[in-house]
């Protein structure tokens, strides 16, 4: 065994094993030093986010199964030093942001990490302010972490950590919820972070952002649940067994003045639109603009001015969440798919577990899964209940690898054959570039609507919400 090195992390034959199913981090070897950046890649369920937890040294302090090999933080074994010393050395913000958050505002939450530290007043004060106007959070500072947006929370929680300024800062997927001009600022930061001297960890799918970052590394994991699979070649039935809207007389979806205000706030004003079923929508916007309270206001589990109908009676749509944790709680796979689902159609069953990749989990407990796994579970319980109308999907390719957005992107259109109507909120303009329809939503409103391709064209409408387009929609080839 190589003697540990000091100021940077270190990692020699590190592996990791769940006990609920035995998976967990294939044996890995690392080291990154002072100014370094390294970029952890691989495809969904290869063992990423616990990379994450064993350099950190959340594994072995605060999970359990059986971990491998040797780890140095700042030339600590992370096994046998107390998690408040690893904890003064390194940051780690989690895939989940809603998991870290832990204050009553905005602004106590960057504090109350400051404060930890034991900082001086003046020093808080300052860190805090700078802080905030860095990831342009101000606004929001008086706001409770729980009512802001999934993307909101994401700039947050990366906010607190960095305010702490670690030596080594270790991010799982922290692009996942950002829309294109966060992403841009974050990995700008980042690169400033790495030229002050920080070691910094990034596991990420979207690597076309990272590639902006100067003299970074890219250490790829194992073939995770793809092992053996190649999800581009392989088919996805034209039409999904048993659902009700199958080869049935196309619907129209009518949205007529949709308004929401919450929390004092209004998040949405007088929204119209309508959408024909057998179709797959792109909704496409900054963060906090409003994007899942649309969703939940379709679905009807958001209080809302105006009408949301399908022949004049609500719609039947599913809805599956941003963050899957909240919608699962059974002790496998199985069991919540088949969650009072009455006479359940295993064909279905059966043809979902295939179509999302689900087929080894089958006996896993889902929370268990990675945030790409559970978010593929969360889908499959929606449609076991075969919605009639379609399915609402908030940033479904959060912690998806290339591979299995290409097998959603099917799925969807697979949907869209049988009559579904498919609405796909998302950060990821890739993904919306498949739908057949994109609207780009702004604080005023819908500022452009039509074919992904001639809207992906608009400059002047991108302009106008304040979100910046990739290299890749200008070149035209899409990133890999």
């Amino acid at each position: 065994m190589e003697e540990a090195l000091t100021g940077i992390v270190q990692a020699e034959r590190a592996a990791y094993r769940y006990p609920q199913n035995g998976y967990g981090l294939p044996p890995t070897s690392m080291a990154v030093r002072t100014g370094e950046a390294v970029f952890v890649t691989g495809p969904s369920g290869c063992g990423k986010s616990t990379l994450a937890r064993c350099l950190t040294g959340l594994i072995p302090h605060l999970y359990r199964g059986q971990l491998d090999g040797e780890i140095w933080l700042d030339g600590l074994p992370t096994r046998d030093a107390p998690l408040w010393q690893l904890a003064e050395r390194a940051g780690l913000v989690f895939q989940n942001p809603a998991a870290q958050m832990l204050a009553v505002s905005v602004e106590e939450e960057i504090i109350f990490g400051l404060e930890n530290l034991g900082l001086p007043p003046d020093d808080i004060r300052e860190r805090l302010e700078a802080t905030l106007a860095r990831f342009g959070l101000e606004p929001l500072r008086a706001r409770s972490p729980q009512t802001l947006s999934g993307g909101e929370q994401q700039k947050l929680a990366l906010a607190a950590m960095i305010a702490r300024q670690p030596p080594v800062l270790v991010l799982d997927e922290p692009l996942s919820m950002l829309d294109t001009s966060a992403a841009a600022d974050l990995v700008a930061h980042l690169g400033d972070l790495t030229r002050a001297g920080a070691a910094v960890v990034v596991c990420e799918h979207r690597a076309e952002y990272l590639r902006r970052i100067p003299d970074g590394r890219t250490l790829r994991l194992g073939d995770g649940d793809g092992a053996g699979r190649h999800p581009e070649a392989e088919s996805i039935a034209a039409e999904p067994p048993g659902f009700p809207a199958a080869r049935a007389p196309g619907f129209q979806l009518d949205v007529v003045d949709l308004g929401v205000r919450w929390g004092g706030r209004r998040v949405l004003r007088d929204l119209s639109f309508s959408a024909a079923g057998g179709s797959v929508i792109a909704v496409v916007g900054r963060n906090g603009v409003g994007k899942t309270t649309l969703l939940r206001a379709l679905a009807g589990l958001q209080k809302h001015a105006g009408t949301v109908s399908v022949n004049g009676e609500r719609p039947d749509l599913g809805l599956v969440f941003q963050n899957a944790d909240l919608q699962l709680f059974n002790p496998t796979v199985r069991d919540e798919l088949l969650y009072r689902v009455p006479d359940p159609d295993m064909a279905r069953y059966a043809w979902l577990l295939d179509a999302l990749g689900l087929d080894r989990y089958e006996g896993t407990p889902p929370l268990i899964l990675s945030e790409g796994e559970k978010k593929r579970v969360a889908l499959a319980t929606v449609l076991m209940r075969a919605p009639a109308h379609g399915v609402l999907l908030d940033e479904p390719a959060l912690g998806q690898d290339a591979l299995h957005k290409a097998r959603l992107a099917r799925l969807a259109r697979a949907l869209a054959a049988a009559g579904q109507l498919v609405i796909v909120t998302t950060h990821d303009l890739a993904l919306a570039a498949r739908a057949d329809r994109l609207l780009l939503l702004g604080p005023e409103g819908f500022v452009a609507d039509g074919p992904p391709a001639r809207v992906l064209c608009d400059s002047t409408a991108w302009a106008r919400v304040g979100l910046v387009l990739p290299e890749w929609v200008h070149s035209g080839q899409e990133p890999s």
